[in-house]
């Protein structure tokens, strides 16, 4: 039991910024696990914007992690938050949404939730919290309000800020954090996610549950990702994000664009590969064995294939070449022109070769391909070179099995869209 719980454990805190009090959060899963009784998830989404985007798949994730887990995963879209506008991070008052609007754009949101979540009716429960909150009489929210200060409520950063600053506050964001904690109180929740801009909501959660007689909730908060800008938080607001219904091509094209030095954020929080796996890649880069033009594309193609397939990532890929690559990939063109052409216009990038690679001034094929990053693994890149598809210097290359010679100054040709020039270094 303490073996599995510890796994538990391990699996929940990778990849969260913070998890509040881990202690009670141990507790919890003990007792669940004792009792038989799925602990109770709360995730709420406003629907402020009519599409979801990666940066909302950071924390779906998580609790698609509770669900696989056997807990029950509350997804609570905010139709009533929603209208009241979440000041958090905002350094003014935030323009309140229309129910008009709010109710389109809460059509799409659950639908699109599927996309990471299990569907499965008795692992989750999708609730709107007009349900509770619009039923709130004078009476409730008097109760409510009474149960925290102002004083308290000026402790958040943002709130603190805009104060000193003499930037207007209005009442009703006061009211945003404490509606959201009602929400907590409404599905008695075990446990909240939500981003680290989240923090202090997710903690007045705790405080009102107390206050209304109720075990609090742990709090677990997930790192924001920025755009594909590089700088923001991503918003569709701001035109820097990814939505997870965009077209194969317009994802790929849109993670292109992302700056190099965001990539291994990207990969530990949007994509499904290992921790392990990452960690590799992120050494690649640094010791210059992998080119991060490749890594992005490769990055570009583990996104999509989350909301499509592999072929609808290499159609993109070359959907995205056919765009924006000088040279001509038509079958007409010879390999030796394109290459010239690849090479004027400086779309060959060197990969380095560590010289500690090679044995005898030679490398084997095989781990020449991982090295460049045009293959995952030994085995795909095996597969490579069965299908024909792999070239050096314009030579087809026919056995798995064959040590090549580098001098340095080659080209590696992997298909007709993926070269690079080999460095020793």
């Amino acid at each position: 039991m303490g073996t599995t719980l510890d796994k538990q454990l391990e699996q929940i805190c990778t990849g969260t910024e913070e998890v509040l009090p881990i202690e009670e959060l141990r507790s919890k899963l003990e007792k669940s696990a004792k009792t038989k009784v799925p602990l109770r998830v709360k995730l709420g989404l406003d629907p402020t914007a009519p599409d979801i985007h990666l940066g909302h798949t950071v924390v779906l994730k998580k609790l698609r992690q509770f669900q696989d887990m056997g807990h029950l995963a509350i997804l609570i879209i905010g139709d009533f938050t929603a209208m009241v506008g979440d000041p958090s991070g905002k350094s003014e008052t935030r323009k309140q949404l229309s129910e008009e609007e709010v109710v389109n754009n809460a059509e799409t949101y659950a639908k699109q939730a599927f996309k990471i979540l299990d569907p499965d009716p008795n692992k989750i429960q999708l609730v709107r919290n007009s349900t509770w909150l619009s039923k709130m009489s004078m009476a409730d929210v008097l109760k409510l309000t009474a149960s925290y200060t102002v004083a308290r409520m000026l402790e958040r950063d943002d709130f603190c800020l805009r104060y000193r600053d003499g930037v207007p506050i209005s009442i009703v964001e006061f009211f945003y954090p404490l509606l959201q904690g009602m929400d907590s109180i409404a599905i008695k929740s075990d446990i909240e996610l939500g981003g680290t801009d989240q923090k202090f909501n997710l903690l007045v959660g705790r405080d009102l549950q107390r206050a209304y007689d109720q075990e609090p909730q742990v709090i677990i908060t997930t790192a924001l990702l920025e755009g594909i800008d590089g700088t923001q938080k991503m918003s569709k607001s701001l035109g820097n994000y990814i939505g997870v219904t965009e077209s194969a091509e317009e994802m790929f094209g849109k993670t292109m664009k992302i700056p190099d030095e965001l990539m291994i954020k990207y990969y530990r929080l949007v994509t499904g590969l290992t921790a392990n796996e990452v960690d590799e890649i992120e050494e690649g880069l640094k010791a210059e064995r992998l080119h991060p033009n490749e890594i992005k594309r490769r990055l570009a193609g583990e996104i999509i294939k989350q909301f499509y397939d592999e072929n609808a990532a290499q159609q993109a890929e070359e959907v995205f070449d056919a765009k924006h690559l000088k040279v001509p990939l038509r079958d007409e063109v010879s390999i030796a022109d394109r290459i010239e052409l690849l090479e004027k216009h400086g779309q060959i990038e060197e990969v380095a070769v560590p010289s500690a690679e090679l044995k005898d001034g030679k490398i084997w094929i095989v781990r020449l391909i991982t090295l460049t990053g045009f293959a995952k693994s030994n085995g795909e890149a095996r597969r490579l070179i069965e299908q024909g598809g792999v070239r050096l210097n314009d030579r087809v290359i026919n056995s798995a099995d064959e040590d090549i010679e580098i001098l340095g100054g080659e080209i590696i040709q992997i298909g007709k869209r993926k070269y690079a020039k080999l460095k020793l270094v």
